[in-house]
């Protein structure tokens, strides 16, 4: 019976999706929590949402026909929906809530990771609150239990400062790339810390503690800063 059941979940969750569907998805749920009163979005305003500067990591040139692929591809997934808009403009809205079976705070961090790639808990927090309230981190790590417990996202690091969380959408060559990247990085950042691991103190901690401080605050204004790149690019257009 409980294998029955695992393969029913797994039979449930959604399907790995190629990097442009997935930033055309993470733009869709985007703009419907930022921007509501541009939302449906034309196929220009998407491709324009795939290709802006801020809140994109990695930057992308989607041009009309990579979009229009990947709409085919949200579409068989069950995870968009095309509909007519005003003046007959074909739009699109997305149907992540259903296809991904998440509420309005799992949305806003499974969409941060579509954008932004692998994060921490601290750095989701931050900018996943522009889409969905956090109020403390307690409530952010929540949110990624269940996540995690639904197949959507996974850890790549090990519990403890600096933990880095994906989200499972990537196709399989890809998960292999990212797991392989973040594990150089570990290894290249573990030499130092290993030479100086005899002279862990009462004051490095308290220091470590300022730095993680201060970090909190850059990511704060930083969030704000993209907050108002977002208004003025709203204005804008």
């Amino acid at each position: 019976m409980n294998e029955e059941n695992a393969a029913e979940n797994e039979s449930s969750q959604p399907k790995p999706l190629s990097a442009t569907a997935r930033r055309c998805l993470g733009v869709l749920v985007e703009k419907a929590k930022t921007t509501p009163d541009g939302y449906p979005l034309s196929l220009a305003g998407l491709i324009t949402g795939c290709n802006q500067k801020s809140n994109r990591s990695p930057q992308m040139q989607v041009d009309e026909s990579d979009a229009l692929l990947a709409l085919d591809e949200l579409r068989a997934a069950g995870a968009a929906r095309e509909i007519q808009g005003s003046g007959r403009v074909t739009k699109y809205r997305h149907a992540a809530y259903e296809w991904l079976g998440v509420d309005s705070p799992g949305a806003a961090i499974v969409t941060e990771l579509m954008l932004r790639g692998p994060q921490t808990a601290g750095e989701l927090r931050t900018r996943a609150s522009r889409m969905h309230k956090f109020p403390d981190l307690d409530s952010l790590k929540t949110e990624l239990d269940s996540l995690i417990e639904k197949g959507l996202v996974e850890s790549l690091t090990p519990p403890g400062r600096g933990q880095t969380f994906a989200h499972c959408l990537y196709t399989p060559q890809e998960r292999l790339y990212l797991v392989d990247k973040i594990k150089k990085q570990d290894a290249s950042s573990a030499a130092p810390s290993q030479a100086e691991s005899g002279s862990t103190s009462p004051a490095k901690a308290a220091n470590d503690d300022r730095i993680d401080k201060i970090q909190d605050r850059l990511d704060s204004v930083t969030a704000k800063l993209e907050a108002l790149e977002k208004r003025l690019e709203f204005l804008e257009s």
